[in-house]
């Protein structure tokens, strides 16, 4: 089953139970194929599922979240670099360029910093 993935693993990857993809299944939201008794999905759909559900679906325990305006995004073919205003703090954001891409983020944009870090380290 290498290019297959079960319903446990699907769950796990949309952050969701394997109970509400069984009812994502009874909506018709997913369709999951049976192979030897088990519900499972082909590899290649998953990418589908994370963009449809990931948003809607997925929760943060972030309480430090900041609303602010983009104020300039620097890409190569990799990463951005995204700064963003938010009010008094200047926020300076690396992740992906896909990510950058797909959240639409550009100068005069708005946009919210989630910041959750166990650790900051900062030394001269």
């Amino acid at each position: 089953m290498a290019d297959y993935l079960r319903i446990g693993e699907v769950a796990s990857a949309l952050g969701v139970s394997v109970d509400t993809l069984r009812r994502w299944e009874a909506d018709g939201r997913v369709e999951f194929e049976r192979q030897r008794g088990q519900r499972v999905l082909r590899a290649d759909r998953l990418a589908e599922l994370l963009r449809q559900h990931a948003p809607s679906t997925r929760s943060s325990s972030a309480r430090n979240r900041m609303a602010g305006i983009v104020v300039s995004v620097k890409k190569d073919a990799v990463m951005a670099q995204v700064e963003l205003a938010c009010g008094d703090y200047r926020i300076v954001s690396l992740m992906s360029r896909e990510a950058a891409d797909e959240l639409g983020l550009e100068p005069g944009s708005p946009a919210t910093a989630v910041v959750k870090a166990t650790t900051v380290i900062v030394e001269r």
